[in-house]
């Protein structure tokens, strides 16, 4: 990870610089002496360029002088806010990638959101390299240590700490969901998340003997195909002094063949990461912990793997569930839904919890519906869900509500058992949420549908391509602005 040091405002001796400056700013402070150090070089720059400091707009001057390399100029807009600094720290990281030395600033920026300039340029620098053995010397990034000039540098590292601690969560989650499913089995991560302890978290590993004597019928369905034995993981977080617990569960299917539904061939590798809502409560749970979080939280993920062989659930089985009622398991393919059932009813019944909160890459529906701009939010509960909201919009993690309904939830009758797993293709994404509602008990639930916002297709201003541990900077943030004690 990026290692981030802050310091007191001064003209660099050498390397690179990123200035970032809002629309209209006039230079002053260290704008203006890096301009005047390169006899003018960096206004002529910006003049040239027509540079204007709206929102990510770049200008990069090389070799201005000053001992300087480069010096990259990104835009801020008209009175920036955290997301507006965020996102043009990712930008100027970018720019930034091919130097071995640099450093930030941001003359006009208070500390926090310089802070929050700092925490896009971590998150900006992500990468999974893994399992990379002959990548060339000059594809590799080589700024390992990013200077940030600041006018109060104990104020802004102040603010920085404990963004710092929740992208630790959030690269844990990117982790979790880059991992290929022969690597990353439901053993292996519950392993992951058995690390946890190290951080102060109670961690509870559950396998398929108590699983099966518990009752958790409608998992065990799903992992029945797979020669990979399920887990399900508790962990807990006791930083507020007792009392009932937030509870966050995970859909954690390390890898989704689809089972007897089989998906179709092309782009079914993507489905390592449908263990991404699992993902998303391992690397909250290590964010609260490491930051010391002053609140009460119980996470709870359930890791299957779903697969076609000669015992795999059937389409047309019926299976018990933890809660007792029965499910017509129409399609083997709505698996996660199955799964979450059992998780939610055992932990209400362990841990009777304030309020659960589940994710899920649940349905391909909900992409349909919201594209890959906002994760889908049903809920019980509109205090809940505002909240919820309100966390996303906060982190730039959109959430977008959806419906729920009697006429819905009709649709998942079944003629043999107490409900069918699916409900056709109309409102599939919101009849996927009716059931899971079903396991529902009489307090404020939330399921968040991230199957368009786990991975992305291309990069952003902060998060790189690839998995993007959606979901831990807004739980994190709802956990902090409205349950800590």
């Amino acid at each position: 990870m990026l290692e981030i040091v802050f310091a007191e405002a001064h003209l660099p001796r050498s390397g690179a610089l990123a200035l970032l400056v809002g629309e209209g700013e006039r230079p002053s402070g260290l704008f203006q002496s890096v301009d005047e150090a390169t006899g003018g070089a960096v206004g002529r720059a910006l003049a040239a360029g027509e540079f204007k400091g709206s929102k990510n707009q770049i200008c990069t001057i090389l070799a201005p002088g000053a001992g300087l390399s480069r010096v990259v100029v990104v835009g801020l807009g008209t009175a920036p806010d955290a997301l507006a600094a965020e996102a043009a720290g990712g930008t100027a990281i970018t720019a930034l990638g091919r130097e071995s030395e640099a450093a930030l600033a941001a003359p006009a920026l208070t500390p926090s959101l310089l802070a929050a300039a700092a925490q896009g340029a971590v998150s900006r620098s992500y990468r999974f390299d893994r399992y990379r053995t002959r990548e060339k010397p000059e594809d590799k990034p080589r700024l390992a240590r990013l200077a940030v000039l600041a006018e109060d540098p104990a104020g802004a590292e102040a603010a920085f700490a404990p963004m710092r601690a929740v992208m630790d969560g959030a690269f844990l989650t990117r982790d979790l969901v880059s991992e290929p499913a022969n690597v990353l089995t439901p053993a292996v991560l519950a392993e992951r998340c058995e690390a946890l302890r190290g951080l102060g978290v109670e961690v509870e590993v559950m396998g398929p003997e108590e699983l099966a004597r518990r009752g958790f019928g409608a998992l065990l369905g799903v992992a029945q195909g797979s020669a990979n034995p399920p887990r399900v993981v508790t962990m807990r977080w006791s930083g507020g002094g007792g009392g009932q617990p937030l509870a966050f569960i995970g859909k954690g299917v390390t890898f989704d063949t689809g089972g007897i539904s089989i998906k179709p061939a092309a782009g079914m590798e993507d489905m390592k990461w449908d263990m991404a809502g699992a993902g998303a409560v391992v690397g909250l749970m290590a964010a609260l912990a490491k930051r010391r979080a002053r609140a009460e939280v119980v996470g709870m993920v359930g890791l299957v793997e779903n697969m076609p062989s000669a015992s795999a659930q059937r389409p047309g089985d019926v299976v018990k569930t933890l809660s007792g009622q029965t499910v017509e398991v129409i399609n083997t393919d709505a698996e996660g839904r199955l799964v979450l059932a059992d998780l939610m009813w055992h932990c209400q019944e362990s841990f009777n919890p304030r309020l659960m909160v589940d994710l899920a890459t649940l349905t391909g529906a909900i992409i349909i519906g919201l594209g890959h701009e906002h994760g889908g939010l049903f809920s019980n509960d509109d205090e809940l869900a505002e909240r919820l909201a309100a966390a996303g919009a906060a982190v730039g993690e959109k959430l977008w509500r959806m419906p729920l309904g009697d006429a819905y939830d009709r649709q998942l009758r079944s003629d043999i058992a107490d409900m069918k797993n699916v409900g056709g293709r109309p409102g599939g994404a919101i009849t996927a949420a009716q059931f899971l509602q079903r396991f529902v008990k009489d307090r404020p639930w939330a399921h968040l549908d991230i199957a368009g916002m786990a991975w992305a297709s291309k990069d952003a201003p902060s998060v790189p391509k690839g998995a993007t541990g959606y979901g831990v900077r807004l739980l994190d943030h709802f956990v902090a602005a409205h349950f800590e004690s």
